[in-house]
């Protein structure tokens, strides 16, 4: 498949290859007090509920097309909701109290904060499993799973990728945050793992902006001019941005939570006459990501894969209710990984990646 294929076909491509994964996944004998699944009385339909952070993100909505398409073929009742917007958690919480009313099997749930995991603890104890998806949640109690990206290791490609492509030119950095209100993982692991993958000390790595504001990395001297939060969006990187321009202009290093964010970024350094030799960095690896690569805006991301996070979240309830199994978490982690790729069309000595046209075949949304 080339590159301008629609994301349709790329979604039931991915769809393909990772329900073919889902039959690999490893589970274990149900646990204790585990739901039965009815959705009603006397009815065998199995249940789940997908509460995602936002629909305006093409990974959340990529999320929603992978669970719709795994609930079809499973014969699964998927009710869907998702928050207003990124950080909204009261919305979130609604839904978490109407899949428990309705009597769901279970929960598939990208946490948009930490409010949210009291809602999840009353879900577990009402007898519903709860898979948390992309975000693992700050009370690990408050979820059953977590099918996620290993986001540290996702932050670390691009670091290696960046500190390998500045070849010891001095990185003034800024790093375009998620929240500078609430600790969600995400936001700290792939921070933090970029600055590990630079070779800079982390200080407390559970921490956003505590590290030293310069220093050396694994390649030469480094300044990192801030940290602002973008709320993931696209308006809010280029806020960020700016704010972060008009306090050095010098600044040729930007890590971005997420791809949205890595477009207004650059915006705002195009805006400003500053993208010259700019290195923009981020993850996600939705098309309109590997277009954005292809294009020279970002120079490299790690791609993760949402599709295949709701539907192995989906298949995982399904096979609880009908077989009374659980999912176990991948080896050596407290999650179960569900892998990624370093994209990259100016690959770098030493540093595995995959080019635009690859990620193009098993990119989403």
């Amino acid at each position: 498949m080339n590159h301008a294929a629609p994301g349709a076909v790329r979604r039931r491509l991915i769809a393909v290859g990772s329900l073919a994964a889902a039959t690999a996944l490893a589970f274990t004998g149900c646990a204790s007090g585990a739901t039965g699944g009815s959705t009603e009385a006397g009815d065998d339909t199995v249940g789940v509920s997908l509460i995602v952070k936002t629909t305006t993100n093409p990974f959340f909505v990529a999320m929603q097309d992978g669970a719709e398409a795994a609930a079809k073929d499973l014969g699964v009742e998927l009710t869907m909701a998702a928050g207003k917007e990124d950080g909204d958690e009261d919305s979130q919480i609604q839904a978490v109290e109407n899949a428990i009313s309705k009597g769901d099997a279970g929960i598939l749930i990208t946490p948009n904060g930490p409010a949210v995991e009291d809602a999840l603890v009353k879900a577990r104890d009402a007898g519903l499993f709860v898979i948390a998806l992309d975000t693992p949640p700050a009370d690990p109690e408050s979820v059953d799973i977590t099918f996620a990206t290993d986001n540290f290791a996702a932050g670390q490609k691009i670091g290696e990728w960046t500190a390998a492509k500045l070849a010891g030119e001095k990185a003034t950095i800024a790093m375009v945050d998620l929240f500078d209100d609430k600790v969600v993982s995400v936001d700290v692991a792939r921070d933090q793992g970029f600055l590990d993958g630079m070779g800079i000390d982390l200080a407390d790595d559970t921490a956003n902006g505590d590290e030293e504001a310069s220093g050396t990395y694994s390649g030469g001297d480094y300044e990192i001019v801030g940290n602002e939060a973008s709320q993931g969006a696209e308006d809010g990187g280029r806020t960020a941005a700016e704010t972060l321009l008009s306090k050095n202009p010098d600044i040729n290093v930007v890590y971005t939570i997420n791809e949205p964010a890595a477009y207004g970024a650059f915006e705002a350094f195009k805006a400003a006459g500053a993208t010259d030799d700019l290195i923009v960095v981020s993850v996600d690896g939705g098309c309109a990501g590997i277009d954005a690569v292809k294009d020279g805006i970002i120079g490299a991301t790690s791609q993760q894969y949402p599709v295949k996070m709701a539907e192995l979240g989906v298949k995982a309830i399904h096979d609880l209710v009908t077989k009374g199994t659980t999912p176990e978490n991948s080896e050596g982690l407290d999650f179960y990984n569900t892998g990624v790729e370093l994209v990259t069309d100016d690959p770098q000595e030493g540093i595995d990646s995959i080019d635009t046209a690859e990620a193009a075949d098993i990119c989403w949304g």
